[in-house]
């Protein structure tokens, strides 16, 4: 049997808006309302939905970096919400992030070496020689060369980059990646590269996504299952295939209708 490696059950995060006048009634933006869904070891599930939906609070509120309103997330049966930094940081080990922008996730200032090991902080105290075998294997894993240590993000292309942000993720040998967007700021030929990538190494390492993206061609290649969000809720989930295929809810149907036809020019027609 599988285990459950990320339960997130009624999760809710509002934030507050200005308000128009003294007296005006406090008003808020609903980004999550009671969102509820379980990933299983070793799988890939997708959170789809247009700008605005809640993918992306959804995702920091997965990996605690802000408050949430209410509700529950349990990592491997470890619950996250309303812990403190200092609760949460031996946790950390088992659920990394890959961000949107290959670039702006990097500190140009530090090389690659360093960058990739810093997770480990989260880690037992390591040797100098068991980090920089650490290193040299993460960055193996993802078709970068040993040579590449000393080196600094600018030296590299884009897609190199998200190798080497997939490569921080991977040093804790997590069993959870939360992806958001990770290959939406990448060419269309660099993207397939490390969609391929992703897809190896959860054969081979038998890591667990939690996959963010606007784009349902991506996750029709690289989820098992699918979630689709509309205005902070969940209004349709279930196995990829079957959602692409027989979608019953009014707004993924117009997700799917707008997805553009290769060699046309126009839009598939579902």
């Amino acid at each position: 049997m599988t285990r459950t490696v990320l339960e997130v059950n009624n999760l809710v995060r509002h934030y507050p808006l200005p308000k128009e006048s003294l007296f005006a009634k406090p008003r808020f933006v609903h980004a999550l309302n009671g969102v509820s869904f379980k990933i299983e070891e070793g799988q890939s599930f997708g959170i789809v939905g247009e700008s605005g939906c809640g993918k992306s609070t959804l995702a920091r509120n997965v990996m605690a970096l802000e408050d949430t309103d209410s509700g529950s997330v349990k990592i491997l049966g470890n619950e996250v919400v309303g812990k403190s930094f200092d609760e949460i940081r031996p946790l950390r080990k088992d659920f990394q992030m890959v961000f949107q922008d290959p670039y702006g996730s990097l500190d140009p200032h530090h090389t690659v070496g360093r960058i990739v090991a810093e997770p480990l902080a989260a880690l037992e105290p390591l040797t100098k020689s068991e980090t920089a075998e650490r290193v040299a294997e993460v960055l193996d894993s993802v078709g970068l060369k040993p040579t590449d240590i000393q080196k600094y993000p600018h030296e590299f292309s884009g897609g190199q980059r998200q190798r080497i942000a997939i490569a921080r993720a991977l040093i804790t040998r997590p069993a959870l990646i939360v992806a958001d967007e990770p290959v939406s700021a990448l060419d269309v030929s660099v993207q397939a590269q490390v969609l391929n990538l992703l897809r190896d190494l959860q054969e081979s390492h038998g890591v667990t996504y939690m996959f963010i993206s606007h784009d349902l061609a991506v996750v029709e290649y690289l989820c098992d299952e699918v979630a689709v969000m509309y205005k902070g809720s969940i209004v349709e989930k279930g196995r990829t295939e079957d959602i692409f295929a027989n979608a019953t809810h009014p707004y993924t149907q117009t997700l799917l209708n707008a997805v553009p036809q290769p060699g046309t020019g126009r839009h598939q027609v579902r």
